[in-house]
């Protein structure tokens, strides 16, 4: 069974729209080693419509013009790109096709096919989707140290909770915390009674 994975840079208070417009101040070498470590395994990769519209108009001129980030263009060129849009697409950057009939049957079929990770960046509508059918094996978010108050959030109003639990932090220099969640049962019932025991005492108690 192949594993999905997804990275996004989102902030403080959970916003994911536009990080091309706050997250680069927070960029170093900690940041660029965990999202190729997230897109390491993956031969295949899920895009929204708006987020490989951003990559296709930026990478492969990159690839083309042998800068210091032309490995890594060239390695996302060579990938499998999947795109999930509701309109009919056309493409130029090699590799890529579009998302054929439900998402949620698709993917629980890729999954099952031999190959390697499938990898997301971005896509939040596809992260979200994912997250409720519970097809996603990782997921990568980089917090950011700032609270922006407005943008759309990776968590907005749903039906039912999405328990996760966590499968490893770090920090980075800059503030930016590197946290990877994975899914989980949900959690038991419990209330204050349960909770009192684990208060901390008075001293001299």
């Amino acid at each position: 069974m192949r594993k999905i994975t997804a990275g996004l840079f989102i902030s403080l208070d959970g916003v994911v729209e536009a990080p091309n417009e706050w997250h680069f101040p927070y960029y170093n070498d900690e940041m660029g080693a965990a999202v190729g470590t997230q897109l390491a395994g993956a031969d295949t990769v899920l895009f929204g419509r708006r987020t490989y519209d951003s990559f296709a108009g930026a990478w492969p001129a990159r690839e083309q013009a042998g800068g210091e980030d032309a490995g890594f263009a060239k390695a996302l060129g060579d990938m499998r790109k999947i795109v999930v849009s509701k309109q009919r697409l056309t493409f130029t950057w090699r590799n890529s096709e579009q998302l054929e009939g439900d998402l949620v049957a698709t993917v629980t079929a890729l999954k099952a096919e031999p190959g390697g990770d499938i990898g997301l960046s971005g896509s939040v509508s596809v992260v979200r989707q994912l997250l409720a059918a519970g097809l996603l094996d990782e997921l990568h978010l980089l917090v950011h140290p700032i609270a922006l108050g407005k943008g759309i959030r990776l968590f907005g109003e749903s039906e039912e909770p999405i328990p996760l639990r966590l499968l490893s932090s770090a920090a980075f220099s800059t503030g930016v915390l590197n946290l990877v969640y994975g899914p989980s049962e949900a959690p038991g019932a419990a209330g204050y009674e349960d909770a009192k025991q684990h208060l901390a005492q008075k001293p001299g108690e």
